[in-house]
């Protein structure tokens, strides 16, 4: 093996290079959910500094941020990326995004971080030749037709659109000098530089398929199979998690480990972190990052005293609220009767949902209680966030992280007909409502809600008319009908 090279750089130091991927590597395959965990991630550290009154040499002093490594081969004079591609074409969207959204595109100028000159060329940083005319149009706001182009382009041009929807409101106007200033220069990456393909592959292998630490699942079920005493018992628990656990890979990957978050927040989160600086992580917080050691640290507050407890947390509460998961996730991915507002509201790309949904709901529920409980959080989620939508209002994670935990300990563990008031309650107390906005236009904010409001509107008038629906054609990326 020759010289390997690691040197960790900021933002603006790696994207001054020049990349390129070779033509078998993997396509551009990020969805929705990895880009709003990543603008959420980001927008969520600089926060915790930011402050409306500081200069802008202050943000030199905000925390960092490390957004992990990248594996580059050297050669023919080129660097070619053999892993981090993903990250680094998200990375390129959002600065884009973010160019596009500056009144003042040279204050701070981050253009040449996506386009550069070499020999009086320009060209773009990171460079594939079939995403050329698409990340052209995205860089001077043009248009471009979807059909028929790659599945790469066609998922750089849906995630472009994801970031417009998510991206927070808080972070536009005077705070986006300082946004764009903390992420090129306080957000990191470790590049690993390698002289040959051979070498490079041997690196991100040795750092994807060895010494595979254990995760916070597998660590979970670990501390609680561990406290119960009856072997028989303890069997049968870890017969019932593999097997849901084994379910809920087969609905997504990261499906088991949300799972559990959400299930943890949902009936036991009371307190949530401030929005301020030096301000400490919370329950909700904790159980994000951490939930296998929440867990062991809070075991009293949990009930968990004896082997029975343990046992009872596996084959009552995990099962129960894993196997209710499961089923909103299927609602989320297509239609389900009786649950179609848990589809809309994901179509919003609002992933808070899920603990509203989870937290009124009891083990003990019948399974008509269970589904009369979910179509009701699901309708009150679904008429909350048209109404923000209509009003031009963002519904983005972290603008809707506070309210939504606010609403879910409200809502946790009441009956149906109780439950029912407080919701209305909530929506009568809530500032917006459709007759507050006088118009409701297109603008580049709004695409994507517009689009979802037409899809259903139109399936509406269909189904009425006795067609079948075709609602999942209509919010499609990609297609003639979409």
């Amino acid at each position: 093996m020759r010289d390997i090279l690691g040197n960790a750089k900021t933002v603006r130091e790696l994207l001054k290079g020049k990349y390129s991927i070779d033509y078998y590597q993997r396509e551009f395959r990020w969805q929705d959910k990895q880009i709003r965990e990543l603008i959420d991630d980001l927008s969520n550290k600089f926060l915790e500094d930011y402050q409306p009154g500081h200069p802008r040499e202050k943000v030199s002093d905000y925390g960092h941020y490390f957004l992990g490594s990248i594996i580059i081969s050297r050669k023919d004079n080129a660097n070619y990326i053999i892993d981090g591609q993903q990250r680094l074409t998200s990375l390129t969207l959002l600065l884009i995004y973010l160019r596009n959204l500056q009144t003042d595109q040279s204050d701070p100028s981050i253009g040449d971080l996506i386009v550069s000159s070499q020999y009086g060329k320009k060209s773009f940083n990171l460079h594939v030749e079939e995403r050329i005319p698409c990340m052209e149009a995205l860089y001077n706001q043009e248009p471009i037709h979807e059909n028929g182009q790659p599945e790469s382009v066609q998922n750089i041009m849906a995630r472009y659109r994801d970031i417009e929807s998510y991206f927070p409101e808080e972070l536009s106007g005077d705070t986006l000098p300082y946004f764009i200033d903390w992420l090129i220069e306080n957000v990191h990456l470790v590049e690993i530089t390698a002289y040959s393909d051979d070498d490079a592959y041997i690196i991100f292998e040795t750092m994807n398929d060895r010494g595979l630490s254990l995760s916070p699942t597998e660590m979970l079920k670990g501390f609680l199979l561990a406290n119960i005493t009856d072997v028989a018992k303890k069997n049968d628990a870890n017969a019932l998690w593999k097997k849901r656990i084994q379910d809920s890979g087969e609905l997504g990957k990261d499906v088991d480990s949300d799972s559990i978050k959400a299930w943890l927040r949902s009936q036991y989160a009371n307190k949530i972190r401030e929005r301020k600086k030096a301000a400490t992580p919370e329950d909700f917080d904790l159980i994000g990052t951490e939930f296998h050691r929440w867990v062991r640290d809070n075991r009293e507050n949990l009930g968990l005293n004896d082997g029975e407890d343990f046992y009872r947390f596996i084959k009552r509460d995990f099962d129960f609220y894993s196997r209710q998961y499961m089923k909103l996730i299927d609602a989320s991915q297509h239609p389900v009767p009786g649950l179609e507002h848990v589809l809309y509201n994901a179509n919003q790309g609002f992933s808070l949902q899920y603990i509203l949904l989870l937290s009124p709901l009891l083990p003990d529920d019948s399974a008509d209680v269970v589904q009369l409980k979910l179509r009701l959080v699901a309708r009150f989620v679904d008429i909350l966030l048209t109404r923000r939508v209509w009003n031009f209002r963002s519904i983005v994670y972290s603008n809707m992280q506070y309210a939504t935990f606010v609403y879910m300990r409200d809502i946790r563990g009441l009956e149906p007909q109780e439950l029912a008031e407080k919701l209305l309650k909530l929506l009568n107390n809530q500032e917006e409502r459709i007759s507050n906005a006088e118009r409701f236009y297109l603008n580049m904010w709004s695409r994507k809600p517009i689009h979802r409001i037409l899809a259903r509107m139109t399936d509406y008038v269909e189904q009425q008319s006795g067609m079948p629906s075709r609602y999942m054609e209509y919010v499609s990326e990609s297609g003639r009908n979409r």
